[in-house]
């Protein structure tokens, strides 16, 4: 007679295929996000720039025409914009942990572990997006203070946090690419503080591609920062203009996501080497 017992532990391990591999991502994740939790000081910090951004550039903007908006309002108009910059600016510099760890022999433990590189590089990316969630809250507070008109239905609040986590994935996975190749953490300070403001003045954040000159509107095109704000507006403001609709600004997001996953799987090992 056959016990329960006997049977292979995989089958009662792993419930179903893949279940491994999403266990061994969490784990990961978990790992990130318990740091977080037991040194929220940098989270506080990071709440600054918004409030700034929004009460005094986005306060005086809001007295002029000189950009259009659309029909609405500058400040609900850069309300997304400066959403999508709290996810660029916490999400861009994530990759300095891991040159931190590297030095403390934690990635080390971690390649020798039989988990597959891929879920080190999703972990990160998971763990990334419970930070850039919570500056979400806190710009979606200080905009509707301030008066913005705000969507707050099911469908557009949905929207807006997996296009949030979605950015903040991007961003993160960037920053992960970006420590593997560098290897030291004065040179990444140095370029991440290059590479944040020209993604976000060429994008679409604090005014319309339309008024750019040519050149810039090339470089927006193709900056995944300008799709995420596209989104963000169109879920977050009503009546906002928008240059595509919420599931292809999305969808191109989650193409770069995935090349970015990829190419960050393949140089995580290099980083210790």
């Amino acid at each position: 007679m056959s016990l329960a017992h006997d049977s292979p532990v995989s089958a009662w391990v792993d419930p179903f295929p893949g279940a491994a591999y999403i266990r061994q991502t969490m784990a990961v994740a978990e790992a990130d996000v318990r740091k977080l939790i037991h040194d929220p000081v940098e989270l506080l910090t990071r709440m600054i720039q918004p409030v700034l951004w929004l009460l005094i550039f986005g306060q005086v903007f809001n007295r002029t025409r000189g950009i259009p908006t659309g029909g609405i309002s500058y400040l609900a108009f850069m309300s997304p914009g400066i959403l999508a910059q709290s996810v660029l600016f916490g999400a861009i510099f994530y990759g300095i942990s891991l040159i931190w760890e590297r030095d403390l022999g934690i990635v080390q433990k971690y390649l020798v572990s039989p988990a597959p590189r891929s879920t080190l590089v999703l972990g990160r990316a998971i763990s990334s997006t419970v930070r850039s969630l919570c500056q979400m809250v806190f710009v979606y507070t200080v905009a509707f203070l301030l008066g913005v008109q705000l969507r707050f239905g099911f469908f557009p609040l949905a929207g807006v946090v997996v296009a949030v986590m979605l950015g903040s994935a991007i961003f993160s996975t960037f920053s992960l690419i970006v420590a593997c190749l560098v290897k030291s953490r004065e040179r990444f300070m140095g370029i991440g503080q290059v590479l944040t403001m020209p993604l976000f003045f060429a994008s679409n954040a604090i005014y319309p591609i339309a008024i750019m000159p040519r050149w810039l509107q090339i470089i927006a095109v193709a900056n995944p920062l300008t799709y995420l704000v596209d989104t963000l507006r169109g879920l977050m403001i009503p009546q906002a203009p928008t240059l595509h609709g919420p599931l292809v600004n999305l969808g191109v997001l989650g193409v770069v996501f995935l090349i970015l996953t990829w190419i960050a799987a393949r140089l995580y090992p290099t980083l210790v080497q």
